[in-house]
């Protein structure tokens, strides 16, 4: 170097107060590849690329092949997105994306994904945590803070107490398994197919819940735990011969899947009424359990409580949710968050670090 002064830069650094325009959304923190187009509580667009099927053949996800897959469908998803909300790069106000907490590879690819578009149009980014996402798929429906939130699905269970936006303070978690994954389970103990917690929903559907008594023993205080239960289950398929067991698999999968749903229905009931609260919402792909949405809503109604039931469309990983939760979030401006990462669990979250300032060569002729 000649010790000439770097170039102008190309955008000025600054973070909006508030985003009026739409904000595009990326979510690949597990296995599906998701872009949305949000503006405030309007999800314009939101396109989810599922792999259910390249997955099938191992029974759950295999966290290379979701990595790939992700890098393979990003821009097409993207694309898809803005096609569909009727939007232009030049109409964006900011792009969100999930940090984590999630697969590391699969998320390190829409995080990446995000800084280039964020940094080639010159506009902010905006982290969001995946529970914050979830929580914040209830905001579709006009609820209002604060409330109850059961998070539910194949890698989180846990209680949070939304004060407000989606700042919440987490009351209980699963000291084991995670619902999602004891029904992912008992689905591949019951000889159901992939996803597992889908096929056994719609299985229970047609037998008798009452056909066995699994444990209802949970923990003490508001925690959750589902290893015993799944662990009842495997021994009361074992002493039931393989006749019996097909005969009465609808009977047994509803036994099982009230099991879970009553342990789930009675914390976040026994949640709401130690913290004084009315309000009650579900997110996660378990909120998408059909009998987890009829139980948790008999009791509500029972108990005079309100009920916020997100669309299906919101409950499993989507990046409308994740829209949602960054217009409560703070946008870092161009091009600090060059540096951020992702993170796989909330304990390993680090804030960006500034961005270091490199000598710039002369802008590019079309940015003038």
């Amino acid at each position: 170097m000649n010790g000439a002064s770097p170039g102008p830069s190309p955008c000025a650094p600054i973070v909006p107060s508030s985003l009026a325009g739409p904000v595009l959304c990326l979510e690949t923190s597990c296995d599906d590849t998701s872009a949305a187009v949000v503006r405030g509580r309007e999800v314009l667009s939101s396109i989810v690329s599922s792999q259910n099927e390249l997955h099938a053949q191992f029974g759950g996800v295999v966290p290379e092949v979701a990595s790939r897959r992700h890098t393979e469908l990003v821009n097409e998803v993207v694309a898809a997105a803005m096609s569909a909300a009727g939007v232009g790069w030049d109409d964006l106000a900011a792009v969100a994306t999930t940090q984590g907490p999630g697969l590391i590879g699969a998320l390190l690819v829409g995080l990446a994904a995000a800084k280039a578009i964020a940094y080639r149009r010159c506009l902010p980014l905006i982290p969001v945590n995946h529970i914050q996402g979830h929580i914040a798929a209830n905001y579709a429906l006009g609820v209002e803070a604060p409330f109850v939130c059961l998070v539910a699905s194949g890698g989180h269970t846990l209680l949070a107490v939304v004060e407000e936006g989606v700042a919440y303070r987490v009351t209980a978690r699963t000291m084991d398994d995670a619902a999602g994954e004891a029904f992912d389970k008992g689905a591949r103990l019951l000889g159901l197919g992939y996803p597992g917690g889908r096929e056994l929903d719609r299985l229970a559907a047609a037998g008798d819940a009452r056909y066995v008594r699994f444990p209802r023993a949970v923990p003490r205080g508001r925690d959750f735990s589902f290893s015993g239960l799944k662990t009842a289950l495997l021994y009361d398929l074992r002493g039931r011969d393989v006749a019996e067991v097909e005969a009465h698999r609808a009977d047994i999968a509803a036994s099982y899947q009230a099991a879970i749903v009553s342990q789930l229905v009675e914390k976040t009931l026994t949640c709401a009424d130690a913290e004084g609260l009315r309000s009650i919402a579900i997110a996660g792909g378990v909120a998408a359990n059909s009998g987890l949405r009829s139980a948790l809503g008999e009791r509500c109604e029972t108990e005079g409580l309100q009920l916020a039931l997100p669309p299906l469309s919101l409950c499993t990983d989507n990046a409308g949710m994740i829209g949602l939760a960054a217009g409560f979030l703070p946008a870092l401006p161009w091009p600090t968050y060059l540096a951020l990462d992702a993170f796989a669990s909330d304990s390993e979250a680090r804030p960006a670090r500034p961005a270091k300032r490199r000598p710039r060569a002369a802008r590019p002729a079309e940015w003038s």
